[in-house]
């Protein structure tokens, strides 16, 4: 356990910051395994909003700094080139 004031703070606003990258980063994985699934189905409807789901997903998380922008930028690439492919 810390004994400065400063870095009891910092551990409390760590713990805080974690719990949120843990919860978007499991939203991210949710989108990926929709879209994964929807693909596997072969409807062409249900890809296309699963595809949007995700790529706004990628773009929330880099917004707010759990990932990096090249990285979503990469995984929606990717994703969408699987979506297009399969469609």
């Amino acid at each position: 356990m810390p004994n400065i004031k400063s870095a009891k703070r910092r551990m409390r606003s760590d713990a805080t910051k974690q719990a949120r990258n843990r919860s978007v980063k499991s939203t991210l994985k949710t989108a990926e395994r929709r879209l994964n699934d929807a693909i596997k189905e072969g409807s062409k409807e249900g890809t296309q909003a699963a595809l949007n789901a995700a790529s706004s997903a990628f773009d929330k998380a880099a917004k707010l700094g759990v990932i990096q922008s090249a990285k979503a930028d990469r995984k929606k690439s990717r994703l969408a080139g699987r979506a297009n492919a399969a469609a």
